[in-house]
């Protein structure tokens, strides 16, 4: 009888689990409703990236919540719109393009809060105009604000690490 009651307990504890744990994230290919708000989210990357490529920081800076945290490669957290603004000169330079690929993108099953995650290069000259690149990764988290409109609050890169 408690061997019984023990498995019928762990049972349970699985399903009341797994019914839990379905409902706090979901996942970008377990069904088309969470696939189409992944790819919503992808689609959200490619305008923002089209949008700092075709006007600077002005274009990047318009997809960011005015209460944004940026976590710079190297640097101390800044906070806000306005501080990460003051950063983001250098997408102005007529030599300074930076592409990103987003590769994982899911959303909370709330509907109002995503994250996604890639890879991306910065292409730059050097003083001698030699074209230097640099690759690394970045992670961008999505929320709804209240008119309805999607606003990056929180943003990080960091490049790899130079090959030898």
């Amino acid at each position: 009888m408690k061997r019984l009651f023990s498995v019928a307990a762990v049972a349970l504890l699985v399903v009341v689990g797994a019914a839990i744990g379905g409902r706090s994230v979901a996942s970008a290919g377990a069904s088309s409703g969470n696939k189409a708000n992944a790819d919503m989210l992808r689609h959200m990357e490619a305008e923002f990236m089209k949008s700092a490529a075709e006007h600077g920081s002005a274009g990047y800076m318009a997809y960011y919540a005015d209460d944004a945290v940026e976590l710079p490669n190297g640097a101390d957290a800044l906070q806000g719109k306005d501080a990460i603004a003051k950063t983001m000169g250098f997408l102005d330079q007529k030599d300074n393009h930076l592409e990103w690929t987003p590769v994982y993108a899911d959303m909370a099953a709330s509907g109002d809060l995503g994250y996604t995650y890639g890879t991306y290069v910065f292409t730059t000259k050097d003083k001698t105009g030699k074209t230097v690149e640099e690759h690394g990764k970045y992670t961008s988290i999505w929320k709804k604000q209240k008119d309805g409109k999607w606003k990056v609050v929180l943003d990080m890169g960091n490049a790899n690490t130079p090959t030898k």
